[in-house]
């Protein structure tokens, strides 16, 4: 039997996407020997109802000294941090001196706007080099994990934290006891803790599957979350929907008691009931339509190879590897993936060893489609490659189902 990470129940497979590579270790093409895989199944607590991987990856492994993936890399995502620091700055963090943490800050896309408000900040980045960059953006971080004993060491030496925030970095956390353990250390009496991350009720909506990978651990809903918040002596008191990430949820929790939940709440969590969302029969139905996605994907790579047709990828983005892991996608079906991240560019992707090579190579000569792995960024992306269209490029998108654009 598998337990729950949050409740101890009991974990109820519904998906399994078979054996997976890390989803952002990209080797040097010769240098794939040794490749570290796991197996990629998600069950459901039959007690919280709390959606999580089956095996976990050890954390070591997917955040590194090396770990390529920059938040501040999408124009969409450096304006969406950017309003939400302004945000917490105008609402929360009006005090004498506010104290403002974020839990995975990346390359401090979000920091940056802080530090430039002079508000007191500190962000954690176990990832040493994204986190390298961070600092030269004028934010203060440490290169740890954050957990119960080093939210301890900054909560006596700095005081407590009026905001705790993360984005996309909750869910790839198995150990949330000691999390939350820590937050309840750190924050202020009054303050909140407010993460954002993709919304189970959006995947299983768009049957979006390459959302589950090795680093997104849980797939958080109202219900699960509130199950957990209330295990750990905090409430749930506002949700908001983002279209960020092909739809996120940010959850905003406090010290039970401390503030009145928003109707927001109440108003989502009635809509998760009322679709089912937490019920065996809706997750079976999910995991019927994406062996479905994979089934139709492959008939359509298939019949445009054997046509004579060119099929690049677009984006070696982390999600893109259950994809052509589950698929059993490689380069015979589609010849490279072009990427804007230096640090994938001349390697492949991992698993099924695609070679990933600079836009450059995607402009200089354009494949006859494109299969966009980085769906979420479908509409900015496509406006900027206007011209891949104007030459008769076709796009290939498989969420919610496939199609050709």
């Amino acid at each position: 039997m598998t337990e729950c990470r949050i409740c101890g129940g009991e974990v109820e497979e519904f998906l399994d996407l078979g054996r997976q590579p890390l989803s952002d270790a990209f080797p040097r093409p010769g240098e794939v020997e040794g490749e570290f895989f796991y197996r990629l199944a998600v069950g459901r607590c039959l007690a919280c109802t709390m959606v999580q991987l089956m095996e976990e990856v050890p954390r070591e492994r997917m955040f590194h000294q090396d770990y390529p993936y920059h938040s501040s890399g999408s124009s969409v995502m450096r304006e969406h941090f950017t309003r939400t620091a302004l945000n917490f700055i105008d609402t929360e963090l009006t005090g004498a001196d506010p104290f403002f943490v974020e839990i995975g800050c990346n390359d401090g896309v979000l920091l940056r706007t802080m530090a430039e408000s002079g508000v007191r900040h500190l962000g954690f980045e176990p990832s040493g080099g994204v986190a390298q960059v961070a600092r030269e953006r004028g934010a203060r971080v440490r290169t740890e994990f954050f957990e119960e004993a080093t939210a301890t060491a900054v909560r006596e030496a700095e005081g407590p934290a009026d905001v705790i925030f993360s984005a996309n970095t909750i869910c790839h956390i198995p150990y949330l006891d000691s999390l939350l353990r820590g937050v309840d250390a750190l924050l202020a009496p009054n303050g909140i803790f407010v993460w954002e991350d993709p919304y189970l009720g959006d995947i299983v909506e768009k049957t979006s599957f390459d959302q589950i990978y090795d680093e997104h651990f849980f797939l958080f809903s109202v219900r699960s979350v509130q199950e957990m918040a209330a295990r750990f002596g905090f409430e749930l008191v506002n949700v908001e929907r983002f279209p960020v990430h092909g739809g996120e949820i940010r959850y905003t929790i406090a010290r039970t008691g401390a503030r009145t939940p928003s109707a927001a709440v109440a108003e989502l969590r009635a809509q998760e009931d009322a679709r089912g969302l937490a019920e065996p029969e809706v997750l079976q139905g999910f995991a019927s339509s994406v062996s479905r996605i994979r089934d139709d994907l492959v008939t359509l790579l298939r019949s445009l190879r054997a046509e004579g047709k060119t099929v690049a990828g677009y984006g070696a983005t982390a999600k893109s590897a259950t994809v052509t892991n589950f698929c059993g996608i490689g380069p015979e079906l589609v010849s490279y993936v072009c990427d804007t991240t230096p640090a994938k560019q001349h390697r492949v992707t991992p698993g099924v060893h695609i070679p990933v090579e600079p836009h450059e190579v995607f402009a200089a000569s354009y494949p006859d489609y494109a299969l966009l792995f980085a769906w979420n960024h479908a509409e900015e992306i496509m406006a900027k490659e206007q011209e891949f269209r104007d030459a008769g490029g076709r796009w290939i998108l498989y969420v919610p189902e496939v199609r050709v654009a």
